[in-house]
């Protein structure tokens, strides 16, 4: 049986991380409950995760006493354990909690156990691995970047086949893509004269997308990407659209526009929610100034700027302003912390850097869609502020990877920036 000692940050990253382990030990050391003590008083997610975690050990020792395991119903045996320090390498010191842990995983494997350090501090790791224990990345809710579903490939055809989805619309198609995956179709003389369609679950083929798509309030698309994401954002039956790309790629611009024309021209929704978690989720704001839009829109100026660009070409009548929009409530901002426990119907909800929110987090906002709502989750994993997520462990990855097979589903990567040629330059050079 092997024996995974758990990292406070594990359970701070999934309250019921203990379950990943299934048949095997996984030990506590008690230092980690001295920090999950210290934070279950936050009023964000971590201190939300630390009392669940908190729960979950107390509702596990009820079944017998922890310092001696228990034995769970997926059959890990749960055990809390104290360092003495009475096998501590030289030079290894005591005063940081964090080696404490560790130190906790070094006695255990001086026992003779089969140890893993479970944790998402890379440094943690470092040290665990210095030691000589065996140190891994808590890796459950996590997806390999590196070939992240992109929603879209290039494809060569017969210009039969062109022609033949030009002129009607709409063509059978025997292999079985995921729902709403789109192919970017050319002939092997013409490669550059590209047609785009979108493989329709139902009808089982695949449906033409007019590449001369409408403005959507004054924005028209560029290139075959943002019209992925525009033909995805504008679908009445598509509930959930998720949009990856780096800097200048116009995941906001798209998603920004394609609310304020769904919600102003088809009154398909009552409101526009949009949000970003560079204030960290659940964080008060009340330690800012003004009331709650004043002290939202601090965090909120990227927002604005694309905003007042849509504006500056959109010539819908009685909108004078963002704050115009703001103050009828066409536009609502809101903190993530105070969208926890609210049912948002029929609104258009924007999730801006959506990159920074665990899987755990990402899900909390999703399941607040009520009914004749849509979700719209942009982000670049490239550009992560957390220190417990990457680019294969963060929210919007995983979201992207787990709701491709569904038909209410849509996602793009963008890859072409068209923000200006030194933003081209800046994303892939710096």
């Amino acid at each position: 049986m092997k024996s995974f000692v758990i990292d406070t940050n594990v359970l701070i990253h999934r309250p019921d991380a203990i379950l990943s382990f299934k048949e095997n030990e996984v030990v506590i050391p008690l230092w980690v409950l001295e920090e999950l003590d210290r934070l279950k008083t936050f009023s964000d997610e971590k201190g939300r995760n630390a009392r669940h975690a908190i729960r979950f050990l107390d509702s596990a020792s009820r079944s017998g006493r922890l310092s001696e395991g228990v034995k769970l119903e997926n059959g890990t045996i749960l055990r809390v354990v104290m360092s003495h320090g009475d096998s501590m390498p030289r030079g290894f010191l005591e005063d940081k909690t964090d080696n404490k842990i560790i130190l906790a995983a070094y006695e255990l494997q001086q026992q003779g156990r089969q140890v893993f350090f479970v944790s998402k501090d890379i440094n943690a790791r470092v040290k665990a691995t210095a030691l000589g224990i065996k140190a891994v990345d808590y890796e459950k809710q996590k997806v390999n970047f590196s070939k992240l579903y992109a929603g879209y490939s290039h494809l060569d055809v017969s210009e039969d086949t062109l022609r033949t989805l030009e002129e009607e619309g709409f063509i059978p198609w025997n292999d079985n893509p995921t729902p709403n995956f789109y192919f970017v179709l050319s002939t092997k003389n013409q490669p550059n004269d590209t047609f785009l369609a979108r493989y329709h679950a139902d009808r089982g083929g695949l449906v033409y997308v007019d590449y001369k798509m409408p403005a959507v309030a004054g924005i028209r698309p560029l290139n075959d990407e943002q019209r992925i994401a525009f033909d995805l954002l504008m679908d009445d039956d598509i509930q959930l659209v998720s949009l990856v790309g780096k800097a200048g790629t116009g995941k906001t611009l798209l998603a920004m526009a394609a609310g304020l024309a769904l919600t102003l021209e088809r009154k398909n929704y009552t409101r526009v929610l949009v949000s970003r978690p560079v204030i960290p989720m659940g964080k008060d704001i009340g330690y800012l100034p003004g009331a709650k839009n004043e002290k939202l829109s601090h965090w909120m100026q990227p927002l604005f700027d694309n905003l007042e660009f849509i504006l500056s070409v959109y010539h819908k009548q009685n909108i004078k302003s963002v704050d115009h929009l703001i103050q009828n409530r066409t536009i609502e901002l809101e903190a993530l912390s105070y969208i926890r426990g609210r049912s948002l119907p029929n609104q258009f909800i924007v999730i801006d850097e959506a990159q920074n929110l665990s899987p755990h987090e990402i899900k909390t906002i999703v399941s607040r869609a009520g009914e004749g709502s849509k979700v719209v989750l942009t982000g670049d994993p490239y550009q992560i502020d957390s220190p417990y997520l990457d680019a294969n462990s963060n929210g919007l990855s995983y979201l992207a990877e787990a709701f491709k097979a569904q038909k209410i589903a849509g996602h793009v990567t963008l890859e072409k920036s068209e923000r200006s040629a030194l933003a081209e330059l800046a994303a892939e050079l710096l």
